[in-house]
């Protein structure tokens, strides 16, 4: 299918990375938290916290963009915890009982993150069922299989260097992690808007049928983003080992279910596919960052983040659905 082609389909119209007017809304409100979470505590705006929190969202980011890539083709990957957990005691074994070199141990967590997502999508396009279902059930097979094998010890032995770059900073407060998470993001715009592939990712998810008939190759866009999406999920994970110097069995898991949604989903990805919002994500995933960070730094429980980020992603999800009505109106007012 030629590019031309994609750009004349009727369902081009829902290509947008994010509307800027709602991106500019949501940053607004992380500014406010910021200046609210600043007033209460001063401790918020330190070079400590500030590092800190940057660590946080560079990991928050890329799991957003881990099911960012799914729900542009309409799908979802209930699964990032799962890969995650498996690329972080993956990683551990390599560093710790085999002693492969650092850059091996980091291609072999991301080839083991790529292959449990392209698992994932193989299965969805096979199959037939509906990639909730799989990715349900896959989640718990992945990390069933990673307890078994690893009866859930932590390696703790890891070499002085992962720590040591998790601890790097640039500047004052600027964290290595972040920028990573930043030039992940620019890949992924320059994937979406100039790309073939990336029209074609969101031709399938605006309209699958409709893409299948223009000569959009569906099953193997749907492939290729679920193995970037498990590709992005064991970044995630390198990050969180670095972050801690150690390969821990706790990290991950259903913990990252939440977030996962909620950066792509405040920023402007469509749940029902065809549209994605890099910026957006990155924006919603500060907001994630900045209201568990700031709960933390104000010393309030966990149970009311967990409170908090519930009734964000149900607003987030009518907005959503406010979203889908309004641009199937309007695209029924220009037919």
């Amino acid at each position: 299918m030629s590019d031309d082609a994609i750009r004349e389909a009727p369902a081009r119209r829902r290509f947008s990375l994010g509307g800027a007017a709602g991106q500019v809304g949501l940053f607004a409100i992380v500014v406010g938290f910021w200046l609210f979470f600043s007033w209460r505590e001063p401790g918020f705006l330190s070079t400590f916290n500030l590092f800190n929190l940057g660590r946080s969202l560079a990991v928050d980011i890329v799991i957003g963009f881990s099911q960012m890539v799914v729900l542009a083709t309409g799908g979802m990957n209930l699964a990032v915890g799962s890969i995650g957990v498996c690329a972080v005691m993956f990683t551990g074994f390599l560093l710790q009982d085999l002693g492969v070199p650092i850059p091996v141990a980091v291609l072999g967590a991301l080839a083991l993150g790529a292959a449990l997502g392209w698992l994932n999508g193989f299965a969805i396009v096979k199959t037939g069922v509906n990639s909730f279902i799989i990715t349900l059930a896959s989640a718990s097979l992945f990390l069933g299989a990673m307890l078994i094998l690893t009866k859930a010890v932590p390696y703790s032995a890891l070499p002085a260097e992962i720590g040591a770059f998790g601890r790097l900073k640039i500047g004052t407060f600027l964290s290595p992690l972040l920028v990573i998470a930043v030039l992940i993001g620019a890949a992924l715009f320059i994937l979406y808007r100039y790309s073939t592939l990336g029209r074609q990712i969101l031709a399938a998810g605006a309209n699958a049928k409709a893409a299948a008939m223009s000569g959009v190759p569906v099953d193997r866009v749907i492939v290729f983003s679920h193995a970037l999406s498990g590709l992005l999920a064991a970044c995630a994970a390198l990050m969180v080992v670095a972050r801690l110097g150690a390969a821990v069995p706790s990290v991950g898991g259903e913990e990252w279910l939440l977030p996962s949604f909620l950066g792509p989903v405040l920023g402007g990805t469509l749940l029902s596919g065809g549209v994605v919002a890099v910026v957006g994500t990155m924006i919603g995933a500060a907001l994630v960052t900045t209201i568990r960070s700031g709960l933390l730094v104000l010393q309030i429980g966990n149970f009311w983040l967990q409170l908090f980020l519930g009734l964000i992603l149900l607003f987030a999800v009518l907005v959503d659905r406010y979203r889908g009505v309004y641009a199937a109106r309007r695209s029924v007012r220009q037919r």
